[in-house]
């Protein structure tokens, strides 16, 4: 990915930055991630370095996507947020405008609830590599719960602004009485 485009934004912010969250996590308890991840410039990491944790990113962003989908979807249309039955007949005559909100909230959805399944992860992984501080509440998991409210409300506002203007574009399907 040389340059940040439309085509390629989304899927920068919805999984490679989640991923990256995730393999920072799990570099504490991996020397080989803590080597990808290495900011002394002595010890960058190679390209073959590199290649592994821009794809390491991405495998991890695309679970956490699917954890995403597991947890964070259900909780939102558990707690109010309904899940539209768009009328997709409409789609071929409005796919541009369907496709711009998919870069201009879906996308952000994905990053927002992606970020706070990627950072209750890390929390844990940091908080269990800290003996003796597991019971111990400071400053900084103040900051992680901060920072997870922030991913949750972001989540939570722009899945509910998808939903309204997709359904502005397609409409809702006739309920089927069946």
């Amino acid at each position: 990915m040389r340059d940040v485009t439309n085509n390629n934004f989304g899927h920068l912010i919805a999984y490679v930055i989640p991923g990256l969250t995730v393999l920072w996590g799990a570099s504490h308890f991996s020397p080989t991630l803590q080597s990808w991840l290495t900011t002394n410039p002595s010890d960058l990491p190679t390209v073959g370095g590199f290649l592994y944790l821009t794809l390491g990113s991405v495998t991890a962003g695309m679970i956490v996507s699917t954890v995403r989908w597991l947890i964070i979807d259900g909780v939102h249309h558990a707690t109010g947020l309904t899940e539209p039955r768009w009328d997709f007949s409409q789609l071929a005559r409005r796919v541009d405008a369907f496709e711009s909100l998919i870069r201009i909230h879906y996308q952000f959805y994905q990053f927002n609830a992606n970020m706070l399944v990627a950072i209750v992860f890390a929390y844990a992984v940091w908080k269990s590599t800290s003996p003796g501080e597991i019971a111990m509440i400071g400053w900084e998991d103040a900051a992680w719960l901060l920072a997870a409210v922030i991913f949750f409300a972001g989540s939570r506002d722009t899945l509910r602004r998808y939903y309204l203007r997709v359904e502005g574009v397609l409409g809702r399907q006739e309920q089927d009485n069946g």
